[in-house]
């Protein structure tokens, strides 16, 4: 009984290590300067309670990924989630599809939604933050964001079902989701990629991601609805 006790000390920092391991993915872009909050581009972070995702201009991503501009045509702005791929896309979760999705590394999607002009009224019941980014570091983002979706034959996204509100799609992401890779932790990267001081390792609920803002913006005195220098 005691070596029993004593081989699962041992096995489970492995098991610990190897599920950290596997969240490298989608990669953080590397950005040289410091996150500054007086871009010109006006981007938001969306928390839904339990997920959190980005809000951006979608005219900057559809020059990245042109299959956007097809799908989603001339809508002003364009939503980002990465999550599982079984419990994201299902409409009743049930608590086997929730233990699954934290315990065991599953595939990823990504969830695309339009937005129309005004982001704060699209997300009533939602907690939205606002941020202004640079040029560089808006193309950093962008970057991350595109480096989340899976490629077919490296050129194509990998199309999946309709998207769970409004005018919505899911695609088949990179990298797996699971206890230590999360929606969340997803976010984190995205903002560690433009430059933040973010620490992503530990930031696995949408709770952590804007408590983390909300710090920032109120050090740096950043009214969290301040018009960019130039909006969409």
């Amino acid at each position: 009984m005691v070596s029993q006790s004593l081989a699962m000390k041992n096995v489970f920092p492995i098991i610990i290590f190897i599920i950290v391991g596997c969240s490298a993915k989608p990669y953080i872009f590397s950005y040289t300067e410091e996150f500054g909050g007086s871009g010109r581009n006006k981007v938001y972070v969306v928390s839904h309670g339990w997920h959190t995702g980005f809000v951006i201009p979608a005219p900057e991503i559809q020059k990245v990924i042109p299959e956007l501009k097809q799908r989603f045509r001339n809508t002003p702005y364009i939503e980002f989630g990465w999550g599982d791929k079984g419990f994201y896309q299902e409409k009743k979760t049930t608590l086997g599809l929730t233990i699954s999705a934290i315990l065991w590394p599953t595939d990823s999607v990504m969830h695309l939604v339009a937005v129309p002009k005004k982001v704060d009224a699209y997300f009533p019941n939602s907690e939205v933050a606002s941020l202004c980014l640079s040029d560089g570091e808006l193309s950093s983002l962008i970057g991350f964001i595109s480096s989340s979706f899976y490629m077919e034959n490296n050129r194509n996204l990998l199309k999946l079902q309709k998207g769970i509100y409004g005018d919505s799609q899911f695609y088949k992401g990179v990298g797996d989701f699971h206890l230590m890779n999360t929606c969340n932790k997803w976010t984190a990267k995205g903002l560690k990629s433009i430059g933040m001081g973010i620490s992503p390792t530990f930031k696995l609920t949408a709770g952590s991601i804007m408590n983390y803002l909300a710090k920032l913006n109120s050090a740096q005195r950043i009214d969290s609805a301040q018009t960019c220098k130039r909006s969409v």
